[in-house]
């Protein structure tokens, strides 16, 4: 039999509870940090509850509205403040909560999931994993990284662009030498970020140098107990989830995926249920079901309610793929689109962008939902006068009357 006829085969034998498509929503959402009063005045607290909530806030290159990394606390807390998170993640030494990394994507991560990202280091580290040509450095070019390691020793914090081998490189993803032996010291966890420098350029140091001793001096786990440690926290950030899912949130490989699964079930800390459409599924046995939800929220491409885009379509009946990259006469919804969360349903689709020049946020086009209740709108403008008052747009939310997609709905 082989190991997926025996996975099959281990799950046929349970019985499970169903879930419904209404209770699937708000277990999600609730696991996400939704339905819950919002923060008069956001504090630093409230922040770092959310970042331990969600475990990570993805990074991107896009600067089109805000770094996307402010926007999932922004979603749940409302105007909080983004220097809070900036100390959080770049700040002192002493005031560091956050670490970067590749977990879902690159990401700001708590520090209590660095022990159980290490055997992605070691993984790295032996050349087992990377992509391109950085899995080199692991091997036959390892003493050109070691050189640039021991400059970064000697000299202190550098980024890319501080190497003479790099001058020239200025695009994100100009990758020179360099940047490839660097990025592999930084996935095998040599070095890690420092700081963020100008147009939001990594800037690298020792590892020993960044981040407190007492997360340095942390137990590494066994590779088993890290898979049943990120298995459990992306159980509790999904609220209801398939295989595929849980494995997704921190990128684990499918065995030891599979395997943490298993050993979460029979321990009671995950419970095997029914999702709608008849998928296997799990739920944290700590999850909420809410009799309802209410909130409004605009959510970035990257949140993780929705960056699985066929669980935000099984869901929400919400189909979203982001457009950036889709040339501009044929994309349907916009550049820059932010899904709109009214209640428990994604109503609403705005291409938003922050014309920092004029002081004003500027909504490209909004596409309403089949559906969406009558007062989608009002919410909607509400939450468009929220974000333009964080982002320190004075002028508030001004639509582009030239654009090419005009309102709907």
């Amino acid at each position: 039999m082989c190991a997926n006829d025996a996975w099959e085969a281990y799950w046929t034998t349970m019985g499970m509870e169903t879930i419904s498509l209404p209770q699937a929503r708000r277990m999600a959402l609730a696991a996400q940090g939704f339905g819950v009063r919002r923060p008069e005045a956001p504090s630093p607290v409230h922040l770092r509850r959310t970042l331990d909530r969600l475990h990570l806030h993805q990074i991107d290159s896009v600067n089109v509205l805000s770094r996307a990394h402010y926007l999932p606390a922004f979603s749940r807390l409302g105007g909080y403040d983004r220097a809070a998170l900036d100390r959080l993640a770049w700040g002192p030494r002493s005031q560091r909560r956050l670490f970067e990394y590749w977990a879902h994507e690159a990401s700001l991560i708590p520090f209590d999931l660095h022990p159980l990202l290490r055997w992605r280091m070691a993984q790295a580290d032996r050349g087992e994993t990377g992509w391109g040509r950085m899995k080199l450095y692991a091997g036959e070019r390892r003493p050109e990284a070691m050189e640039i390691l021991d400059r970064i020793r000697t000299d202190g914090p550098m980024a890319a662009s501080d190497f003479e081998s790099h001058k020239g490189r200025p695009g994100w993803w100009e990758w020179s030498d360099t940047k490839r032996a660097l990025e592999w010291l930084f996935w095998a966890g040599h070095i890690t970020t420092a700081e963020r420098r100008g147009s939001f350029e990594r800037v690298y140091d020792l590892v020993e140098r960044v981040l407190p001793d007492a997360v340095l001096a942390t137990p590494t786990p066994s590779d088993a107990e890290a898979h049943r440690g990120l298995i459990e926290r992306a159980a509790r950030a999904h609220g209801v989830a398939t295989e595929a899912e849980l494995r997704d949130y921190f990128r684990q490989p499918l065995e030891a995926a599979r395997r943490a699964i298993v050993e979460l079930t029979e321990e009671g800390v995950l419970i095997p249920v029914t999702a709608p459409g008849g998928r296997r599924a799990w739920v944290h046995h700590d999850a909420r079901t809410p009799r309802k939800i209410e909130t409004s929220a605009l959510l970035a491409p990257f949140d993780p309610l929705i960056w699985q885009r066929d669980r935000a379509e099984r869901l929400f009946g919400f189909r979203y793929r982001i457009e950036i990259y889709v040339p501009a006469e044929k994309r349907l919804h916009g550049y820059y689109v932010l899904p709109f969360l009214l209640d428990d349903a994604l109503v609403a689709r705005v291409d938003l962008k922050a014309d920092r020049q004029r002081g004003r946020l500027v909504v490209r086009s909004v596409h309403l939902e089949e559906g969406a209740p009558t007062h989608t709108r009002d919410a909607l403008k509400m939450e468009l006068s929220r974000m333009a008052a964080w982002l320190g747009l004075e002028e508030g939310a001004v639509f582009d009357s030239g654009s090419r997609d005009k309102a709907q709905g």
